[in-house]
């Protein structure tokens, strides 16, 4: 009995199986023409993705490249106004960016936004760096820091403090030193003097060994004496 069962059992399972089979046949047939056509389209496109990749994409980088270097040796050289516009032999950042967008690197717009940052140009500044999304610690602090820069320049100082205080989160090392003396100098003025002392005493507790932290007493102290 059980094994009649079972053979039913199996009977059933099969005969769905040639069903599914059937009908996923005759969608075919009923389709092909369509299937056919969607399968030459996604070929079609594949083929267009690779073939911009390696013709058009590849070759804009490689040159996007080759343009950074000459700016680049400018911006190590201080020469912030050559490395940012060019002198008509060679490009500056704008210009490379014009050109090739994020074709020539994340580091591109860093270097854009320090070198209008030196310049004076606090808004033009910001607006490079904003678009800067490097994942490297030390150098997204940094472009966070020259934002916090730029706002002071434009006396945000509200802005400014918010950046220094994500910069030195990013850094989370002796650079931190750097972006925690420049919050504590905003918030002086702001007038809050309290919350500066909490910036120079933590430079003091976390990084006497830094830059900063050698001459952070006359920052202690200047505040204290008020009191």
């Amino acid at each position: 009995m059980a094994n009649k069962q079972a053979d039913v059992a199996q009977q059933e399972r099969q005969e769905k199986v040639n069903e599914t089979i059937s009908r996923t046949d005759q969608f075919f047939r009923d389709n092909k023409k369509t299937i056919y056509c969607i399968l030459i389209a996604l070929l079609v496109i594949g083929l267009g993705i690779v073939a911009f990749y390696k013709f058009y994409y590849q070759p804009k980088t490689k040159e996007a490249a080759a343009q950074m270097f000459p700016a680049e040796a400018n911006f190590r050289n201080g020469e912030y106004d050559l490395a940012l516009n060019g002198d008509g032999n060679v490009l500056g950042f704008s210009q490379i960016i014009d050109d090739f967008g994020g074709k020539a690197g994340k580091d591109v717009y860093f270097y854009a936004g320090v070198c209008e940052l030196q310049l004076g140009n606090y808004q033009e500044a910001l607006n490079y760096l904003k678009k800067y999304n490097g994942k490297e610690s030390i150098l997204k602090a940094r472009a966070i820091g020259c934002m916090g820069d730029a706002y002071v320049g434009l006396e945000k100082y509200n802005d400014a403090l918010g950046c220094f205080d994500k910069a030195a989160a990013t850094a989370d090392n002796m650079f931190a030193a750097t972006y925690l003396l420049k919050a504590g100098v905003v918030c002086e003025e702001l007038g809050d003097n309290a919350k500066a002392l909490t910036y120079y005493k933590t430079i003091k507790d976390k990084y006497p060994q830094s830059i900063e932290g050698y001459d952070i007493d006359k920052y202690i102290t200047r505040i204290e004496s008020q009191k």
